[in-house]
């Protein structure tokens, strides 16, 4: 168990952080799970936008890899291109 008060506010706010990050990419993963389902071109297009959003957000924060998040933005790029007008 910490000794310091310090210790004891990090163990606080490092829960804190961790909580929030595990919902921002829990909700960043639902959205390319409703990405991945959509047949209509223009609806993929509309939620591609904000999908790429959340990604780069996510890698900004560094909850995931900047490398990680231009990955999952290329592969749904080309699921959205690959979708039939």
């Amino acid at each position: 168990m910490a000794n310091h008060k310090s210790a004891l506010k990090r163990i606080r706010s490092n829960e804190a952080k961790r909580l929030l990050n595990r919902y921002q990419l829990k909700t960043t993963r639902t959205f390319i799970k409703r990405l991945k389902a959509t047949k209509e071109k223009e609806a993929a297009e509309k939620l591609f936008i904000e999908v790429s959003s959340l990604v780069d957000k996510l890698a900004k924060k560094n909850i995931i890899h900047k490398n990680n998040a231009a990955h999952k933005k290329s592969k749904l790029a080309r699921f959205v291109n690959s979708i039939a007008a």
